[in-house]
């Protein structure tokens, strides 16, 4: 499985690159929105892509983030939603307002992209709205742009240091998810103070709640009565 692609770009066309890495070109599938964001011919770029393997056929996909890597994945469980239909939705919303649309049942936005009707963006919104709450908790690890300098080949990070005993890692852990569902709340647009008091209030109904589980039910105390 080819996951991420360094090299440097040869040529663009207007759905796909075509990317010389040691001498071997890729043609990347990308979305419009990603194109805009490419360096000019010559330069280096870097991608993180996705293998879609059918009987007749083997494409690319790239994509800036892991984030949009993982988008684009979830956008195709949803029947009727092809690779391109995918690629038509990020480009118009990007990741975040992706993110954004299907958490707050925007099946407008979702239909703003091209080819999307109504019938498929409400399909997308109801199969994928339970879903998208563990997707934008785990946004801020996933949204590092893949970097054209960054070595292909990385050496292993070192373990970390075990924690002494005394530490209590329940509350470590909670308050890693009151914070992870706080900056998706801030990242929906709600202000900073009011995602703040819904995750207090909601962290302390569910003391064992992930940051999946304290998204949603703190979007349904910031919904308007």
């Amino acid at each position: 499985m080819i996951g991420r692609i360094s090299g440097r770009l040869d040529w663009r066309g207007p759905d796909h690159v075509l990317i010389d890495v040691r001498g071997v070109g890729y043609i990347v599938h990308v979305s419009e929105r990603t194109l805009a964001g490419m360096p000019s011919v010559g330069e280096a770029v870097s991608l993180y892509t996705d293998l879609l393997v059918r009987e007749d056929l083997l494409q690319l996909f790239g994509f800036p983030s892991m984030l949009e890597k993982e988008w684009h994945k979830l956008l195709m469980t949803v029947q009727g939603v092809g690779a391109k239909a995918a690629m038509a939705i990020l480009g118009t919303l990007g990741a975040e307002g992706v993110g954004r649309a299907i958490t707050l049942g925007d099946a407008r936005a979702v239909q703003s992209a091209p080819g999307v009707g109504p019938k498929l963006a409400q399909r997308v919104i109801l199969e994928l709205k339970a879903k998208a709450p563990g997707v934008m908790a785990h946004g801020a690890g996933l949204s590092a742009q893949a970097g054209a300098e960054d070595v292909v080949i990385e050496e292993a990070a070192p373990a970390p240091p075990r924690r002494p005993a005394k530490l209590d890692e329940g509350a470590a852990r909670r308050a890693v998810a009151s914070a992870d569902a706080l900056s998706a709340l801030v990242n929906l647009g709600y202000g900073q103070g009011d995602a703040a008091q819904a995750v207090a209030v909601v962290a302390g109904d569910q003391p064992d709640g992930d940051a999946a589980a304290l998204i949603r039910a703190a979007l349904k105390l910031l919904a308007p009565k």
